[in-house]
């Protein structure tokens, strides 16, 4: 899709045809396409709106019903902030009573949406043509939020952010442009030094704007925290999806955290180092093994902050790294799944494949860390044909304690 197509499809001809459209069936394209050319659209118009039809399909599961007023490109839905997450960045930006913010590198614009909706005006550039001009079709609704081409290196940015009430958002890109695979989409980057703009780049607008946040991978190093800054780790209904680092007045707590959200009822939950208790040594025998299991949230684990669930339950963790916590109480964790350890016993493959013969399961989940196992060829090796699901199952945890590999079986409670 190039940026003509994009202003049509911006135009009330295209926009008008976009919202004619059935909803999408993989199976009715070909007939579609016919469809659209005998009304008179064009190849390029008609490809466009296929297009759309696709990827507003695929969006629903990040937008919801806004993916029904936005247009999307394929690499930019995929990278895209998901709806809930982008406000959880917005309201860092609203409770700071800022005006305006400059997003540097808005992408299909989820990011500058959720800031528009809360009052924010939003100065947008995306070093990509077609990108920023689907940005700026997606801010339609709040006449003061724009987007444009351009790159964030060359935004001027204001003398005295402060008196102006003005913020920062970079996302960085974190792919290489060109073709990688079959579907279109570029090839990821996860060091920090390959990013675009550049970490010098970002560490440099922080000094001049100090309210200033930046999107990066969730592999972003603890070593890497700036002096001042709060690096929070990020799942969505227990995926890892971002590591945002703030600074100035919108970091509220300073060093590690980790954020939960969920596409439920459910309100954020927050975990930073305040809440994590004396560091506890891990677990020395087999022997020392609770009652129950606690599984920490992913983002929690990523942060280092184990050692609150460790304070809460009174446990301790299984292992140097291994993220999993044995207690002999049962609490409810709000960042942690909890399970009854039923039995524990060496990693042995034949006698774990008899374990699970003489009960009858023919059903598992199987949860590892620390262990080097390939899923597919252990269930061939055990003879475990399905997942978790039907039949009599179970779960089983494949994990380390003082060196020895292990599993847990267990059941969530």
């Amino acid at each position: 899709m190039d940026a003509a197509a994009v202003r049509w499809l911006a135009s009330p001809e295209g926009w008008s045809a976009l919202h004619e459209l059935p909803p999408y069936d993989p199976a009715g394209e070909l007939a579609l396409q016919s469809a659209l050319r005998g009304a008179g659209h064009s190849p390029e118009q008609a490809a466009a709106l296929l297009l759309q039809s696709r990827l507003r399909s695929r969006a629903r599961g990040k937008f919801g019903e806004f993916a029904d007023g936005m247009l999307f490109t394929a690499d930019g839905l995929e990278q895209a902030t998901r709806l809930e997450v982008a406000a959880q960045h917005a309201q860092r930006y609203a409770s700071a009573s800022l005006a305006t913010v400059h997003d540097l590198g808005c992408g299909i614009g989820s990011d500058a949406m959720a800031l528009s909706v809360l009052g924010v005006t939003v100065a947008a550039v995306d070093a990509d043509e077609v990108t920023a001009k689907v940005a700026d079709t997606n801010l339609r609704p709040w006449p003061d939020s724009r987007a444009r081409h351009g790159r964030a290196e060359q935004v001027d940015l204001p003398a005295d952010p402060g008196r102006d009430r003005v913020g920062v958002w970079l996302d960085p890109a974190r792919r290489i442009p060109g073709v990688a695979d079959i579907g279109g989409r570029t090839r990821r980057v996860f060091r920090l030094a390959e990013i675009s703009p550049s970490w010098d780049f970002v560490l440099d607008v922080a000094a001049r704007v100090p309210a200033t946040g930046v999107k990066l991978s969730p592999s972003f190093a603890h070593a890497d925290i700036p002096d001042g800054a709060e690096a929070q780790w990020v799942s969505f209904d227990g995926d890892l999806v971002e590591c945002v680092v703030w600074f100035g007045a919108l970091a509220q707590s300073v060093g590690r955290s980790a954020l939960l959200v969920s596409s439920g009822s459910a309100g954020p939950v927050r975990v930073d180092e305040s809440m994590c208790g004396e560091v506890k040594p891990p677990l020395g025998s087999v022997s020392g093994l609770g009652r129950w299991l606690y599984e920490p949230d992913r983002a929690v684990s990523r942060a280092g902050l184990v050692g609150a669930v460790t304070a809460l339950t009174g446990g301790a963790e299984l292992g140097p790294g291994a993220g999993y916590v044995t207690a002999e109480k049962g609490v409810e964790v709000p960042f942690a799944r909890r399970y009854v350890v039923t039995e524990a016993m060496p990693f042995n493959v034949k006698a774990l494949r008899t374990w699970l013969r003489d009960r009858g399961i023919t059903g598992v989940t199987i949860k590892k860390r620390g262990v080097q196992v390939e899923e597919d060829r252990l269930r061939r090796d055990l003879r475990i044909t399905r997942k978790a699901g039907s039949g009599a199952q179970t779960t089983i945890v494949l994990t380390r304690v003082a060196g020895q590999q292990i599993v847990l079986v267990v059941d969530p409670s």
